[in-house]
């Protein structure tokens, strides 16, 4: 999917301390989680763990997937050799049973995807009725804010150029204007019960705040979701 094979060291080391991952990302989606003690949550696209790590800790059963083999291997590093970690692309049909999950956490995965229908399909499909899908992708604006010459409104490719632990790499990701990624939820009978352009958490090092936003605790980044799985019996 996405070829974080070659450089998931580097992504890990990233990971561990950067503005978007540690105080932006990943607290946002543990606010829109919420209590999580005792659910069951599916972490689609779970990487090196680290998402999964602090639901664990916060009380869930946790199982994750991901393509990148090299991203699992840090995940069971963290998380332990019983731990239910499985290479999937999340592109494919899903090796889990229907109904068998209270929540889905899908962290900055789906903009990898040019198709949304099948994988939404999927995540509704392991959800119990009444479960719910949390996610995160890019902001719609990154692509206009930030390409000049790009328009908003097309699907298109959008590769990324990062900088990961000092070094450079490229994140092939897809553009999705907001009525596209609506669309998509709602055709994959998901019910969107939350938009969010959370601030960064508030004990954000101010050293890690970029130029031009310092006093700032919102910027341009990621969007989140949390949808709903509708219980046909309520």
């Amino acid at each position: 999917m996405t070829g974080y094979d070659a450089f998931a060291a580097d992504y890990v080391a990233e990971n561990e301390a950067s503005l978007l991952n540690s105080y932006y990302e990943r607290p946002a989606m543990l606010d829109l989680l919420g209590d999580v003690a005792g659910r069951h949550i599916l972490d689609a696209g779970c990487g090196s763990g680290a998402l999964s790590v602090e639901l664990r800790a916060r009380g869930a059963h946790v199982a994750g997937f991901d393509s990148s083999t090299e991203m699992l291997e840090f995940a069971r590093r963290r998380l332990g050799p019983d731990a239910d970690l499985r290479v999937v692309d999340l592109a494919d049909p899903l090796p889990y049973d229907d109904g068998m999950f209270d929540d889905v956490a899908a962290s900055l995965v789906l903009h990898y995807l040019r198709d949304w229908s099948a994988p939404l399909a999927e995540l509704r499909r392991v959800l119990k009725p009444g479960g719910r899908l949390a996610l995160s992708v890019n902001h719609p604006f990154v692509l206009p804010l930030s390409v000049e010459g790009a328009t908003y409104f097309p699907i298109v490719e959008f590769p990324m150029e990062v900088t990961l632990n000092g070094k450079p790499a490229v994140l092939h990701t897809w553009h999705r204007p907001l009525h596209a990624m609506v669309d998509a939820f709602t055709e994959a009978g998901f019910r969107i019960a939350t938009i969010a352009e959370p601030p960064v958490a508030l004990d954000t090092p101010e050293e890690l705040i970029p130029p031009g936003v310092e006093g700032r605790m919102r910027f341009i980044s990621f969007i989140f979701f949390v949808l709903e799985s509708p219980d046909p019996t309520t």
